[in-house]
């Protein structure tokens, strides 16, 4: 958890934004902001999400810096197009489901991606 704060700080920093300018565009308190940036808090998805947009670089470098999200199945979502990005940007989803969802729809484009390989 200390990288993804950390990586948070350098972020922040390259932004040229201090932590209290960072807090306000990203809808979050500076106390939290600060908290996970010393990685003493685990931010949600969704706290990341609204992170990344302050910080105006993708939620998905979060999600992979934070644990939430492996680098190569990233790799594989962006390819695949736009369905991993419209569940990671779902409000309404929690993040336990927009991890399943994506591990679900990963499964389901292995397994095609293997039967085209199969085939004659």
């Amino acid at each position: 958890m200390a990288s993804l704060g950390e990586f948070l700080r350098e972020q922040r920093r390259q932004a040229k934004l201090s932590l209290r300018q960072l807090a306000d565009v990203a809808g979050v308190s500076n106390p939290y902001l600060s908290q996970i940036e010393r990685g003493l808090r685990k931010p949600s998805a969704e706290i990341l999400q609204q992170i990344a947009k302050g910080l105006r670089i993708s939620a998905e470098t979060l999600y992979v810096q934070a644990g939430i999200l492996d680098a190569d199945a990233v790799k594989e979502q962006t390819e695949a197009g736009g369905v991993p990005a419209a569940v990671l940007a779902d409000p309404d989803l929690s993040d336990e489901q927009k991890q399943a969802l994506l591990q679900i729809y990963t499964s389901f484009r292995n397994d095609r991606s293997r039967q085209d390989k199969e085939k004659p």
